[in-house]
């Protein structure tokens, strides 16, 4: 893995105000953030294995967060874009409503290196005083920052 989660992840790469009021509408605007990015070597390709992934069972973690994500070879690296709703977004047939969005695109080729930022993801957003704090956070560098403290104090 490329290291701490906050290493993948640059101001540009969150949206802190999703527009979209639909799943697959938000999907698009935070995954959006990494058209362009260095390591995405087909968005499109990556864009449509990350909806197919999205069809077959939710990506939904509970605790209004989602975790959407491709294995895929449009990929070089691990890439990581964040969204989040203040309103939240029905999510899943359940209705479960979601206000943080973590897509996430991995090399098919690097299982462990998923299985690694999935981890620490989970690890990061355990805890709900953490999570109100990176709800708050009124700028991307604010949110990086609080994602920073929480990898420090857990020794990430």
């Amino acid at each position: 893995m490329a290291g701490k989660i906050t290493s993948l992840l640059a101001p540009a790469l969150i949206a802190l105000r999703v527009q979209s009021t639909k799943r697959t509408a938000a999907l698009n605007e935070v995954a959006r953030l990494l058209e362009g990015h260095t390591d995405v070597a087909n968005y499109a390709g990556f864009y449509e294995e990350l909806l197919a992934r999205d069809r077959l069972d939710t990506t939904c973690l509970g605790n209004a967060i989602a975790l959407p994500h491709a294995r895929t070879e449009h990929v070089r690296q691990i890439v990581l874009a964040v969204g989040r709703s203040d309103a939240g977004i029905p999510f899943d047939a359940n209705g479960e409503i979601v206000k943080l969005f973590f897509v996430l695109g991995t090399p098919k080729s690097k299982p462990g290196d998923y299985l690694a930022v999935v981890s620490a993801l989970c690890k990061l957003l355990r805890d709900p005083a953490d999570r109100a704090t990176f709800l708050a956070a009124e700028t991307p560098e604010a949110f990086i920052a609080a994602l920073a403290a929480v990898e420090k104090k857990l020794g990430l």
